[in-house]
């Protein structure tokens, strides 16, 4: 997995590509934490991301948290539909904001 980072003011761009698996997912944790520190709006381009493990949807719950608690947003947009089934099953596309 590879994550691109992009800003622009107070919003921050993560491109993410590749599996987010149990081996990746602290690291993608680690970037939207340190986006949050960064801006207020954190946005997860999934486009490349093909697959997501309940690993991978710890490090979004916990991101969607950290926008929460710190009164930013979190949007997931491009996500594949592969993925967006597992968001769905999960119901976790109730507690995200996806577009």
């Amino acid at each position: 997995m590879t994550i691109s980072e992009t800003r622009k003011d107070s919003m921050i761009q993560l491109d993410i590509e590749g599996r987010v698996d149990t081996n990746t997912s602290p690291e993608l944790q680690k970037h939207i934490l340190q986006a949050f520190q960064k801006g207020s709006t954190v946005i997860l381009n999934l486009e490349q991301v093909d697959y997501i493990s309940s690993s991978g949807l710890r490090a979004l719950l916990i991101g969607q948290k950290t926008a929460s608690s710190k009164g930013g947003t979190m949007k997931l947009v491009h996500v594949r539909e592969a993925v967006k089934k597992v968001f769905t099953m999960t119901g976790f596309s109730k507690m995200l904001t996806i577009e």
